[in-house]
């Protein structure tokens, strides 16, 4: 039997229900941030994310998917969506004068990493994102943080915390790279392989390491925040005051520094210590990038941004015992009642279905009991019966399953106007009976 890759999942049914619901809060919240949708292809040039990324970056060097297409372009599946956005702002020039400013966007996509898969950590996984280009003002970290926070609790979510810290501009971190640099290196044979590999390549991601041993090390090293600019500095303290003062409570860890070597002054994670992951875990994460557009072709233009990852967000709220709304409401279903009534069944469902009202019936020629079974197990609100009798006098049962009530209808009256037949039993039985001229 074939079976699905490796670290892929099918979605379906109960679990597909919670990802409309993910999804469509998120695009209500989405447009009224004033951001658009955004689209970029599965696959872009290997080079994108080398030089947008970073080489050294844990992504590029080891869980992209990369290959050679039949052109000979090296070719990668996305690992992430900040490049593949930037390179379309670039690309379509989007920096124009005629385009908005600043410019946010947002984007629903599958992603590509090859890793070992585990809870909320897939091969093939969905990233929320959103990117704004064009503002340096600290407001714009906040508010973009703010949407963030937005979405996880308008979905039910609890349990969760921000951290922030700064990373300064490319000269803060030149500094800073070599203090740490020479904190480290009479650790380098008591650090884990990766960090020593990274220790003169990537110092600042010793400190991200998960290991227990690097984490002991790392406890007491320098803090970025002490080798900030004035104008990093003064960024960051704005940021806190924003935060302040829209009441989103948050802590400062001075040693995260995120996976992508794009990021520079603000960055942030919200994060969850739910048993669900075993460990903390970040559930949403991003900051700013203000050299990345320049750095893939383009203007010298400032972005931030964020990305959440959507199966993580369902593990959690599973654990959570969100309640999700009920998106499958089922206004009508029709029991058709003999072989005879099957095209009148489905004349039926579809005129009301084109009248803008759910609309369900049998298709297994059950009997009349386990129909009716079927319309109150998905709560159909309205079910018309039509059997032998009903098809040769032209009629149909129409009940409310609310109170009870039924009434028999002319199908000439059902087909000619649906909408205003289902309107009058759902507001008055009286008004309803009497615009037919019929005794309940």
């Amino acid at each position: 039997m074939i079976q699905k890759p490796k670290g892929t999942a099918d979605i379906f049914l109960q679990d597909a229900e919670i990802w409309q619901y993910v999804e469509e809060t998120a695009r209500i919240l989405m447009h009224d941030y004033q951001f658009s949708e955004i689209r970029t292809p599965m696959f872009e040039s290997y080079e994108l994310f080398s030089r947008g990324v970073g080489d050294t970056s844990d992504i590029v060097s080891k869980e992209m998917y990369d290959f050679f297409d039949k052109g000979d372009r090296h070719i990668a599946l996305k690992p992430e969506g900040t490049a593949p956005v930037v390179r379309a702002y670039v690309e379509n020039k989007l920096f124009g004068p005629e385009y908005p400013k600043p410019l946010k966007v947002y984007y629903l996509s599958p992603m590509f990493r090859y890793e070992r898969p585990q809870g909320g950590r897939m091969r093939q996984f969905h990233q929320l994102g959103v990117e704004v280009f064009g503002s340096t003002n600290p407001a714009t970290d906040v508010e973009t943080i703010a949407l963030a926070w937005d979405v996880l609790k308008e979905i039910g979510l609890t349990d969760l915390k921000l951290v922030i810290n700064s990373l300064g501009k490319t000269a803060d971190r030149i500094r800073y790279r070599e203090a740490l640099i020479a904190y480290l290196e009479p650790f380098h044979d008591e650090l884990s392989n990766d960090s020593q590999t990274r220790l003169h390549k990537n110092p600042l991601r010793v400190l991200d390491s998960k290991d227990k041993r690097d984490k002991e090390i790392v406890a007491n090293a320098p803090s970025i925040l002490e080798f900030l600019s004035e104008e990093s500095k003064k960024h960051f303290e704005d940021v806190q005051q924003l935060l302040n003062a829209l009441e989103i409570p948050f802590s400062i860890n001075s040693n995260m520094v995120r996976g992508l070597d794009y990021y520079q002054d603000t960055i942030f994670e919200i994060m969850t210590s739910s048993a669900v992951f075993g460990a903390e875990t970040t559930v949403c994460g991003g900051g700013r990038y203000d050299g990345l557009v320049e750095e893939i072709g383009g203007p010298d233009v400032p972005g931030f941004g964020f990305g959440m990852g959507l199966e993580r967000l369902v593990l959690l709220m599973k654990d959570q015992h969100v309640e999700i709304p009920d998106l499958t409401e089922l206004d009508v279903y029709v029991v058709g009642l003999g072989e005879e009534t099957n095209v009148e069944t489905l004349k039926l469902v579809q005129n009301a279905r084109q009248s803008g009202f759910s609309a369900d019936r049998d298709f297994l020629d059950r009997k009349a009991k386990a129909q009716f079974k079927t319309a109150a197990k998905n709560g159909a609100k309205v079910v018309m019966t039509i059997g032998e009798e009903e098809l040769s006098k032209q009629q149909v049962q129409f009940k409310v399953m609310a109170t009870g009530k039924e009434v028999t209808l002319p199908l000439a009256e059902v087909y000619a106007d649906f909408e205003k037949v289902y309107n009058l039993q759902a507001s008055d039985m009286t008004a309803f009976n009497e615009f037919f001229g019929k005794e309940n």
